[in-house]
């Protein structure tokens, strides 16, 4: 079987983080790239295409939800799907990423049982909504 690997890209300042998340996702099958900065996450979104980007919230420079926004902005990566990852876990933090354009929201620390199954989750959920959005061949539409 040559079933393509779901590809991931990962923006995360934190080695330790970026191990650790790339650990579970390639244990599950999945291919793993990853930018240190927000700036170097963006030019890696427009040539990769991944199916999901995890994207650290506090990054040097550019932080996560200005780069969301500006992979929103592009039009080639508009539709991207974008999971804040942060330890930014206040009230009122899951809604700044969503209105930012993330898809979806964890916090730090991850849960190491479920967090591949979640991103498996946001991947599928991403696939469904863009099966959706195709035009519908059999109605003439």
């Amino acid at each position: 079987m040559n079933a393509v690997k779901p590809r991931v890209l990962v923006v995360e300042d934190n080695p330790m983080n970026l191990e650790l998340v790339s650990d579970l996702l390639q244990a599950k099958g999945f291919a793993v790239h990853h930018a240190p900065t927000a700036e170097q996450g963006l030019i890696l979104a427009r040539s990769l295409m991944p199916d999901l980007i995890l994207m650290d919230v506090s990054l040097p420079g550019l932080d996560g939800l200005q780069a969301t926004k500006a992979l929103r902005a592009y039009p080639a990566t508009r539709n991207l799907t974008i999971v804040a990852l942060t330890a930014h876990a206040m009230r009122g933090d899951e809604e700044l990423a969503l209105k930012a354009g993330c898809d979806g929201y964890l916090a730090k620390p991850i849960d190491t049982r479920s967090f591949a199954d979640r991103i498996t989750g946001f991947i599928a959920a991403a696939n469904a909504r863009r099966a959706q959005t195709q035009p519908d061949q059999s109605h003439g539409n």
